[in-house]
């Protein structure tokens, strides 16, 4: 009977050390599935961008190409007009020279009205060749144009997925002083309440200390969204209804239970953009932050976890 017992004791303690492993398996597959889609997401974009930079220069070559065909035809058939110009000023001298032939005068008025018609073509043709060299010097400038465009374009993706990052209060102080957007500091303590930082509600699930990453819960436009297993220093892209550039989250500090880090969003809202497009009410732009305090200022929570 006490045998039967101390198994059973035995095999209740095991049961939960068997759990633990499988949770941490499976959070390790989640983490790595995570990073796959991140990391697939973002090779698929660069992907796109480039295969439009591609047959946009594919496309450009071939209209290059056939319209150089077409200067070339034209070159040779001017070429041409001009040796058959000089075959009738030829003709037109050697008329001129035969006085005793009795139809001298009828091959002078042959030969100078074949001149005068083959001296229009030619300017007929001219024209042509200059028309067309116009209209290729107009494509090759739109080529360099569009190649221009979609390597800006692509640089700005890169910067955008990049950006610049603070690491430090001083840093950020740094960021803040171009005035390009807002920034709002703070500390998130994990707690199940949510806590308004600028234009996001945060609330801290987890923190690991040794690996230096968290979870945090943020409500967007109403949507719960989850990130899990995000690394120290690890830029959160956030794309909102309101605003026509991403809001961005970074935390730069990990410690037991508690994270620091700031909210960098758009300074003005589109609406406010085009407003101040429009004519004399820009001077009365407001930035997007509700909050108009310094970066080394934290938002009030909603309620102090316990």
């Amino acid at each position: 009977m006490e045998e039967h017992l101390e198994s059973n004791e035995h095999g209740s303690e095991r049961e939960p050390a068997s759990w633990g492993v499988n949770r941490w398996l499976l959070t390790a597959l989640v983490a790595l599935i995570a990073v796959a889609g991140i990391a697939l997401g973002y090779g698929y974009r660069q992907q796109i961008l480039v295969g439009h930079l591609t047959a946009q220069q594919s496309m450009a070559n071939a209209t290059i190409n056939e319209m150089q065909g077409q200067v070339n035809t034209l070159t040779a058939k001017l070429n041409d007009m001009s040796a058959a110009q000089q075959a009738a000023a030829a003709a037109a001298a050697q008329a001129k020279t035969s006085a005793a032939h009795p139809n001298s005068t009828g091959a002078k008025a042959v030969a100078s009205k074949k001149s005068s018609t083959e001296s229009k073509r030619l300017k007929e043709l001219q024209a042509r060749i200059d028309d067309q060299q116009k209209q290729l010097k107009d494509t090759q400038d739109a080529v360099a144009k569009n190649r221009a465009d979609l390597e800006g374009n692509l640089n700005s993706t890169r910067d955008e997925l990049n950006g610049s990052i603070a690491k430090t209060h001083e840093e950020l102080v740094a960021l803040a002083k171009r005035g390009e957007r807002s920034y709002f500091e703070f500390d998130l303590t994990k707690s199940k309440e949510f806590q308004r930082v600028g234009p996001l509600t945060l609330a801290l699930r987890r923190t690991d200390t040794k690996h230096k990453n968290y979870n945090l819960d943020m409500i967007v436009d109403d949507n719960k969204l989850t990130k899990k297993n995000v690394n120290l220093y690890e830029p959160i892209w956030i794309h909102t209804e309101n605003e026509g550039q991403p809001v961005q989250v970074v935390v730069n500090r990990v410690d037991k239970n508690l994270v620091h880090g700031y909210v960098s969003a758009p300074k003005y809202k589109p609406s406010e953009l085009a407003v101040s497009s429009t004519g004399p009410a820009a001077a009365a732009i407001t930035p997007v932050s509700a909050h108009p305090q310094s970066p080394d200022q934290n938002p009030p929570s909603s309620k102090q976890p316990q």
